[in-house]
């Protein structure tokens, strides 16, 4: 007896009439179809028919990543090893996997162009080389690798030849791959737009500042840099280039980005905190959206003519020692070329920098197009004057977001305002003598968002401040943070008193989540 299953089968292949519906669509409509199964079960409708292996054997987009991995070493290692550990490839990987991408390739109609090829695998330099190789005879557009090998091995050349590539990914787990000398780098890529490289070993050619150029890649968008050992100087001036991320470049001292179609940048974990002459550079006047983390203070900052300058986030990788007068300034810089912006995210060290003592003399450009500023900040007594700094210098702002991260090592004094008549505190006194150079603050504001809430005096304060002389004030929503010894009698207590403060603005209403 025929089961629901195989009757289910049966009517969506054949339909009533026994007709094979979706056999007699057409290759590409198949292909898209395929394109949202697994490989392996790709491979096995090859067996139903002659018109599905001509199907498969002209697939255009094989991903093996559903079948090759590549698995982390069971082995004991010393903890001084422990980066080692988790980038070394597993032992367990079976090669018969590897074979199957090989008959693959090798089975595929010679009339049939590749369109995409991912797979992530340990293999020999040379395997990987013929497998490239395979992919590049195919016309491949998309070449999408991530591999680990035993030693150190050298960049691809068969890829450089390629006038089908556009998209080229090559991610090396450790020990890394080394690139071929800039003469030759240059005379490829002619057709390539996305370009990503991971874990490249470049003591040996330190500086790459003539081979990112247009006359190199020139129709490159996009370029993905992560984790370059020995790279000390990079520049960058690609005329097409549209979305530049550099990732994990710890010894870099110098960067110089240019480009006149650039719209994204992303710096994260990059720069020698220990060089003394370290730099950056950045010229991009189509530039909308930069991401500056987790980066070393530079001891020179230059941003210029970012006139479409949107969207930002920044802060830095911050050691006591870092706060020198040059490294303000170099700050003030990098914050003054951001000073058309929209919409602004500062991270905990950035506030940390703007709180400094030598700061308030190196006097950045005002934020007069501001309309969006998020604040992470661990808000103690030392940060205030930042905050305040940095409210003076937004004085079109429209939204407020400040994130408090509660260290709970310092000890922040609790609200106490049982009788109404008590002697305004110190945090309280501070803001209001900041009321008239906060005045066009004041008169936009009208969105406040304070996460991290937990009542004490420095928050409660700045939301009493904010509700008094906030004209245009909207709302002020608190988000109460967690914590174990505060009593929630104790809190319905001074949400009562906060829902009692006196308001500048009519509309004004208090949120408590």
């Amino acid at each position: 007896m025929e089961t629901r299953a195989a009757k289910r089968k049966k009517f969506w292949f054949e339909g009533e009439n026994g007709i094979d519906r979706i056999s007699d669509l057409p290759d590409v409509v198949l292909h898209q179809i395929l394109f949202h199964l697994p490989i392996k079960t790709i491979a096995q409708t090859s067996v139903l028919s002659k018109r599905w292996r001509s199907l498969w054997i002209s697939y255009p987009d094989l991903d093996f990543t559903s079948v090759t991995t590549i698995g982390v070493s069971s082995a004991k290692i010393k903890p001084s090893s422990t980066v080692k550990r988790l980038l070394s490839p597993s032992h367990s990987f079976s090669t018969k996997r590897l074979d199957f991408i090989s008959q693959v390739l090798a089975l595929r109609d010679k009339h049939s162009d590749l369109r995409i090829l991912r797979f992530r695998a340990p293999l020999s330099f040379s395997r990987l080389n013929g497998l490239i190789r395979l992919a590049v005879r195919q016309n491949v557009q998309e070449l999408d690798v991530e591999v680990a090998t035993d030693d150190y091995f050298n960049f691809p050349r068969s890829v450089l030849t390629s006038e089908s590539l556009r998209v080229f990914k090559l991610r090396s787990r450790y020990p890394g791959f080394r690139l071929p000398p800039p003469s030759v780098m240059k005379g490829g890529f002619r057709s390539l737009h996305t370009l990503s490289l991971s874990l490249v070993i470049l003591y040996n050619q330190p500086s790459l500042s003539d081979l990112f150029t247009d006359a190199s890649f020139p129709g490159l968008k996009k370029l993905n840099l992560d984790a370059c050992f020995g790279l000390k100087h990079l520049k960058v001036s690609c005329l097409a280039l549209e979305d530049l991320t550099l990732e994990n470049c710890f010894q870099l001292n110098g960067l110089d980005v240019s480009g006149a179609r650039l719209k994204r940048l992303r710096v994260a974990s990059c720069f020698d905190a220990s060089c003394g002459e370290s730099w950056v550079k950045i010229n991009a006047p189509s530039l909308r959206i930069i991401v500056w983390e987790y980066n070393a203070i530079t001891e020179n900052s230059s941003l210029e003519n970012l006139i479409s300058a949107h969207e930002a986030s920044v802060g830095f990788f911050l050691v006591a020692e870092d706060i020198s007068v040059t490294k303000l300034r170099s700050v003030s810089n990098l914050l003054s070329g951001l000073s058309r912006l929209h919409s602004l995210t500062l991270k905990t060290e950035c506030v940390e920098v703007l709180s400094s003592r030598g700061y308030i003399s190196n006097v950045m450009h005002p934020f007069n197009h501001l309309k969006s500023l998020e604040l992470q900040t661990c808000f103690n007594k030392h940060n205030v004057p930042g905050l305040a700094y940095l409210f003076k210098s937004s004085p079109t702002l429209h939204t407020l977001i400040l994130k408090i991260l509660n260290n709970y090592k310092i000890e922040r004094r609790k609200w106490n305002k049982d009788l109404w008549d008590m002697p305004s505190s110190e945090e309280e006194q501070f803001w209001e003598s900041q009321t008239q150079a906060l005045k066009p603050l004041l008169n936009h504001l009208s969105v406040v968002k304070i996460h991290g809430f937990l009542e004490c005096e420095n928050e409660v304060s700045l939301a009493k401040f904010l509700l008094k002389h906030g004209k245009a004030l909207q709302e002020i929503t608190l988000f109460s943070g967690h914590c174990n010894y505060r009593d929630s009698l104790r809190r319905q207590k001074i949400r009562s008193q906060m829902m009692g403060f006196s308001r500048a603005s009519s509309n004004a209403k208090i949120q408590f989540l």
